[in-house]
């Protein structure tokens, strides 16, 4: 990696019409210098090295001959420092990827990805190859728009109440009459229309004005990015093609702030951006391409305007020079061991903040492309190939369960938070690479079964069912009998594509049915090969050691596992009707004494461990549950140990539930990847004998 005084060489991968601007303005940079061009098309990246070199020969370009060549040639070229990813929309994650693993710092026209859950895929290949990310826009780094955030932070026009943005142009779906069909911006195919192109940038512009006015309030750095606003309600026009061609989102931040976003690829309108307070507003015209002459005016109540202007044609107003040099200082800071691999101006949780908002805005509308579909082809980001370890090599441990041949990893993946395939495939990905073997599956998971087929088709397109344990259950309250877990255990295996359950779990117990009624049919589907090990999940003690009794009694396969709410904070109450929790001394003493593996669910209890004092209390849900001196006591005490050791809170609450005297496989339910790692801090954290009874109280 060059230091602060060395050059950093760049590639352009794609040479479209966007990829010549960044070519243009890269020589205004501060040490950018193009070393390569990349196609799928070789002729036409060799076309763009020849332009540069020409224009370098006029000494409008720094650089001398250039490389060029295919993704893979110019990926595998050691003299490229980072890659300008400039192709179409669903090509951005597979190549970033690739790019991550190849060791180049990355720089990924917007949208980062189409989706927010391949954007949290790219986002954790580029950490875990450690290599600088950031998403391209543009604007986010003209001395206009930070000009612009600075004075909402001043609180120049008072109580920010209303963002109002529109980024929108005309364009004919098919120019020319073109034989091959739409153009990029009306294809399906190629994630056309306006939402992903160009309305990115007014609810990117919102959600930075917001964050802005949050910390005129409260004084919290400016880089800590809001996650998205509470609500979203939009509508718009969906054109011949199927992508949208005019469409309106109303964005609701909390608190009174309110945004109006708007974008088009058929209709044209003025590019502005208004910020609205209770002392007056902020108007920036051309926010986005700021290519002639961006002018910002402030209006307060009582006084005259105030205008401010740049110049476009500056080079140190040049944007696309400006974000170039933003990631190679990203790039500089990270190899110090100074920054995190990415700008403050546009980090790693803006993309995904502002994604996140983009695909409910696309949901509103009904608008889903081809690759999107349940039954389409893995995600991009899904298609590198996928690093499964050994048993037991990777960072996630596995342990055995009586009964079963396959292993079990420590922490074991629930199936119900992933509301998309490409959102799954990220997660259930970084899981198996990590060394996940387990997941969790069940019948009434999501709307109709929808996660057990999308973990089903993950699995399918995977190949990888030998390598997995799955947990499968089923008869949940009101159809917990006999018949309807058998039933249920066939329409689970047809939504997932199974024949066979490696562990399974009545989600509930019906205490009204004979305990005997139930291990019968459980047995009889253990015999046929349909389930390997079963057990309960929120079964008493007592109906546990009543089920294995009666299978002793009549040359039964009994219970092997259960699955009851677990953690280091004593459940005062359980969150839904019919849960049983094991946090009580007698639980544990059972627990400890039969040696039965426990899959605790709520293991972090919910959140308990993760918000402050102020904000648990504002969860209804938290106080019934968690509410009591001792468990804030447990809180106060995992938090001081978890500043001593380096890791979170959270962590210590999971490592509580790893340390445990008899088996424990904690069940975890990220919804993000950041969740994910954050979990799995837990398993740097060896806590002995003596802290473990602290933590719980059983010492002073």
């Amino acid at each position: 990696m060059p230091d602060d005084d060395a050059v950093f060489r760049w590639a352009v991968l794609g040479p479209g019409s966007i990829a010549r601007r960044f070519v243009r303005e890269l020589p205004a940079s501060r040490t950018g210098v193009l070393v390569a061009v990349a196609s799928s098309d070789p002729a036409r990246a060799r076309a763009l090295a020849e332009e540069v070199e020409a224009a370098g020969r006029d000494g409008a370009a720094r650089g001398g001959r250039m490389t060029s060549g295919t993704y893979e040639q110019v990926l595998a070229n050691p003299e490229v420092d980072g890659v300008y990813i400039a192709v179409v929309h669903p090509g951005h994650a597979e190549l970033a990827v690739a790019a991550a693993r190849a060791g180049k710092h990355l720089l990924v026209e917007k949208p980062l990805t189409p989706d927010h859950g391949s954007a949290m895929g790219v986002i954790d290949a580029a950490r875990e190859a450690g290599v600088a990310l950031l998403e391209a826009f543009a604007y986010r780094f003209h001395p206009a728009t930070r000009r612009l955030l600075e004075l909402v932070r001043e609180g120049a026009v008072g109580e920010v109440l209303h963002i109002d943005s529109s980024f929108s142009f005309a364009s004919s779906p098919n120019p020319d009459g073109d034989p091959r069909g739409p153009g990029r911006l009306h294809d399906p195919a190629t994630a056309g229309g306006g939402i992903l192109d160009v309305g990115c940038y007014p609810v990117s512009f919102a959600r930075a004005v917001a964050g802005a006015a949050r910390q005129h309030h409260t004084g919290r750095p400016f880089a800590e990015p809001l996650s998205g606003p509470g609500g979203v309600r939009a509508a718009g026009h969906l054109g011949a093609t199927g992508v949208d061609e005019w469409a309106v989102a109303h964005l609701d931040f909390g608190g009174g702030l309110l945004a109006t976003v708007r974008c088009g690829t058929r209709l044209e309108e003025p590019q502005t951006a208004v910020v609205r307070g209770s002392l007056g507003t902020l108007e920036l015209h051309d926010p986005w391409t700021v290519q002639a002459a961006p002018r910002l005016v402030l209006r307060r109540v009582g006084e005259e305007p105030v205008e401010e202007t740049w110049d476009g044609a500056a080079p140190a107003q040049q944007a696309f020079a400006l974000e170039a040099e933003a990631l190679a200082d990203a790039a500089r800071a990270l190899a110090a061991g100074t920054g995190p691999g990415e700008a403050p101006e546009q980090t790693h949780e803006d993309s995904l903040g502002t994604l996140a908002v983009l695909d409910r805005w696309r949901a509103a509308l009904g608008l889903r492309y081809p690759f999107e579909a349940e039954t389409a082809a893995i995600p991009t980001v899904s298609r590198q190939p996928l690093r499964v370890p050994a048993p037991g090599t990777g960072m996630i441990p596995v342990s055995s369960i009586a009964g079963l041949a396959s292993p079990v990893s420590r922490l074991v993946m629930g199936c119900d938070n992933q509301p998309t395939l490409s959102h799954a495939s990220a997660l259930f990905d970084a899981f198996v690479e990590a060394g996940g073997t387990t997941f969790d599956t069940a019948w009434i998971y999501g709307d109709d079964g929808d996660y057990e087929r999308r973990f089903g088709r993950w699995l399918a397109h995977r190949g990888i069912r030998d390598e997995v344990t799955v947990i499968v259950k089923g008869a949940h309250t009101p159809h917990c009998d006999p018949d309807s877990l058998s039933r249920q255990l066939r329409e689970s295996f047809e939504r997932q594509g199974l024949e066979r359950a490696d562990l399974y779990l009545m989600h509930r117990d019906n205490p009204s049915v004979p305990v005997g009624e139930f291990v019968d049919v459980l047995d009889e589907h253990a015999r046929a090969g349909h389930i390997g090990v079963y057990g309960g999940s929120n079964w008493t003690p007592e109906r546990f050691d009543a089920a294995n009794a009666y299978a002793r009694a009549h040359g039964r396969a009994g219970f092997g596992v259960l699955s009851n709410h677990f953690g280091l904070a004593r459940a005062l109450d359980v969150p839904w009707a019919g849960c049983v929790h094991a946090t009580d001394p007698a639980s544990r003493a059972w627990l400890e004494e039969r040696g039965v593996p426990l899959l605790p669910w709520s293991s972090q209890a919910r959140g308990f461990f993760a918000r402050d004092d102020a904000e648990m209390r504002g969860d209804a849900e938290l106080v019934r549950c968690y509410l009591s001196d001792g468990n804030l006591e447990r809180k106060r005490r995992a938090a001081q140990l978890g500043e001593q050791l380096g890791v979170p809170t959270t962590a210590v609450a999971l490592a509580y539930v790893l340390a445990q005297p008899f088996p424990t496989f904690a069940l975890i339910g990220p919804r993000t990847l950041a969740e994910l790692r954050s979990s799995m801090t837990a398993l740097d954290v060896e806590l002995t004998a003596e802290q473990v009874a602290w933590l719980d109280l059983r010492e002073a």
